[in-house]
């Protein structure tokens, strides 16, 4: 059974060897623990953490509105000149001190569902929050691992460049040789050294590009760049990896289903229906119930007598209870202004549902024909690197017997490393196309 929405199963991993960031050894980075930095520092992923936290106390607050509403408290206070004595309730011409009691409570008991339905619209906005959550860290994954087989795959560029370097040194130091004993001339040894910058100058690049791979990878875990960086590279076969056994239609239906954009754009619709009610809601009388208790205490009293504090907070106390119908009949355009946004916020969010799983498709669309592409420019590239093997191993022999020149041997030999570093981009592109493709349908997430 498919999952509901992608748990990537690297993290799992991560989680259940408990590897912590700090602890990772940076010269020997492996794909899981990767993943794991990633996730544990990504800035994004903290954002839509806290973003759920949010709605979750959002949620708290509606559920609340169930529940009675109470409040207690006092004041002290003085009055001076003309004024009613509390407890004697006569006009008096002095300063009085007071003290008063209080507590208030209330509790709706209908609210034309609104309550209910805030409740339900905000369950559902936990959800959407979730579902978000889980598609940023399927889109951090999916990055780390395109990051990190690039990582690799400068590695190999970097292995062949300096493979051909060698290759031309040592060919360099024979040509020198011939040359000073008089087999050949001059021009062969010049062409060779021109050849061995060359090669001395795509050693550099390579090591360039090697570096800023590595600077990328580092960027995405969120750790400051070290040249000791490096990661382990697993053994990548490009014909463990096919495609051929699905179609567009296949992985789009099965990532409808599981994606949690998809879901969050579902639910998002959802929620705006439960925003519908609740401004309908508006438009239905209200209910309530409501209790005080009040009592005061004065420093002055008729005749000069003052009564204890206890006394008077007894004798002035009061109690009332109160049972409050409010029927909405007109409100300058309020609710209906309400409902009409709530229903439009609806229609955004069916629009937005729609982009989802339309840019979904393309995004499938795209991943498969790409990974098409990259599946024959590979299977091309083994070819082309066959023959082209065949052709230097004869041209190096034909070289050291004199037979064809050093610009010759220079062709065959540069053929046949840019088809080799052809090769290698042509595996490593196709390698990354198809774990797109198991991304969208719900596979497993390593190498």
């Amino acid at each position: 059974m498919k999952k509901k929405y992608i748990f990537l199963s690297t993290w799992l991993l991560c989680l259940t060897f408990g590897v912590k960031a700090q602890e990772v050894d940076i010269t020997t980075l492996d794909l899981r623990a990767s993943i794991e930095i990633a996730l544990e520092r990504n800035l994004t992923l903290q954002r839509s953490e806290v973003n759920l936290a949010t709605t979750e106390a959002n949620l708290l607050q509606n559920q609340g509105e169930r529940l009675p509403f109470f409040s207690t408290g006092a004041s002290s206070g003085y009055r001076w000149g003309r004024s009613i004595n509390p407890v004697t309730n006569l006009f008096e011409s002095q300063r009085i001190g007071n003290i008063n009691l209080f507590a208030n409570s209330s509790l709706t008991l209908f609210g034309g569902g609104q309550i209910i339905n805030s409740i339900k619209q905000s369950k559902t906005e936990i959800e959407v929050a979730k579902k978000n959550l889980a598609a940023t860290e399927n889109d951090i994954t999916l990055n780390v691992i395109n990051l990190f087989i690039n990582v690799i795959f400068n590695k190999e560029q970097l292995k062949i460049a300096e493979y051909q370097l060698n290759t031309t040194q040592r060919q360099l130091e024979n040509t020198t040789k011939l040359v000073e004993a008089g087999s050949l001339p001059l021009g062969n040894q010049l062409d060779l050294q021109s050849q061995n910058a060359t090669n001395q100058l795509e050693v550099i690049n390579a090591t360039n590009n090697l570096r800023i791979a590595k600077l990328n990878l580092s960027q995405a875990l969120q750790i400051p760049f070290d040249d000791r960086l490096d990661v382990i590279s697993p053994e990548l076969e490009a014909e463990d990896y096919d495609i051929s056994n699905v179609d567009v239609s296949e992985i789009f239906g099965i990532a409808v289903e599981t994606m949690p954009e998809v879901k969050a754009a579902e639910l998002g619709v959802e929620s705006a229906e439960y925003g519908i009610k609740l401004a309908k809601g508006a438009f239905y009388p209200s209910l309530g119930v409501s209790a005080n208790l009040f009592s005061n205490y004065v420093d002055r009293a008729f005749g000069g007598e003052i009564p204890s504090f206890n006394t008077q907070i007894e004798t002035n106390l009061s109690q009332s209870a109160n049972l409050q119908l409010t029927i909405p009949v007109f409100s300058n355009f309020r609710n209906k202004a309400g409902l009409q946004r709530a229903r439009l916020q609806k229609r955004l969010s069916e629009i937005q549902e729609l982009e989802v799983k339309n840019q979904l498709r393309q995004d499938i669309e795209t991943a498969y024909t790409e990974a098409n592409a990259a599946k024959q420019s590979y299977q091309a590239s083994m070819i082309r690197v066959s023959s082209l093997e065949e052709s230097f191993r004869i041209g190096q022999q034909r070289f050291d017997a004199g037979a064809i020149n050093s610009v010759d041997f220079q062709i065959a030999q540069n053929n046949l490393f840019n088809a080799q570093a052809d090769l290698i981009n042509a595996k490593y592109n196709y390698i990354f196309r198809t774990k797109v493709l198991d991304f969208y349908l719900g596979n497993p997430l390593n190498l």
